[in-house]
């Protein structure tokens, strides 16, 4: 029986990485930040203000699932960061053996604007969040996941996606 990873998604400074640490704390389950598995190209890229483009996600995208294959082949579910902002990215992630189920933390212009322009210490800098914003594509209604408004507390999204995946 496969293991439920869950990836947590949405543009970049919705606050991904904050929500899946609880998440993997709640759940007792690893936790990876796809950020980690860009190659060196799509850091520098992304570091200077240029978006990526879907050929530069194509071997980040099957590293992550590779990975997340792998923990659900030794037993084990799974918490992933990852902006998965189009659904051919998914497609790919949901390539994985386990159960993908994905948290669309999603937010206006605004807010994930502010909480950007506060952020110190990432590569991602705010100027790219259009071109974020431009390619996303929201969870369509046959794809697995929820979809969480970041205007709530971190904790109070962790416990939406608990209860409404029956976690």
């Amino acid at each position: 029986m496969a293991t439920t990873c869950l990836v947590v998604m949405g543009v970049s400074g919705s606050g991904k990485s904050t929500v899946a640490r609880l998440l993997a704390e709640r759940l007792d389950w690893p936790m990876a930040e796809a950020d980690e598995f860009h190659p060196e190209a799509n850091i520098a890229k992304m570091s200077a203000g240029i978006p990526l483009t879907d050929a530069d996600r194509g071997p980040w995208l099957r590293s992550l699932r590779d990975w997340i294959s792998t923990q659900d082949q030794a037993g084990q579910g799974t918490v992933v960061t990852c902006s998965a902002l189009k659904r051919e990215y998914r497609d790919v992630l949901r390539g994985a053996s386990a159960r993908v189920h994905f948290v669309h933390l999603h937010g206006t212009r605004e807010v994930i604007g502010e909480r950007l322009a506060s952020r110190s210490g990432h590569f991602m800098p705010p100027s790219l969040l259009a071109s974020q914003f431009a390619a996303l594509e929201p969870l369509g209604d046959d794809e697995d996941g929820v979809t969480v408004d970041v205007a709530a507390s971190p904790d109070q999204i962790v416990d939406r996606v608990v209860a409404d995946l029956d976690l």
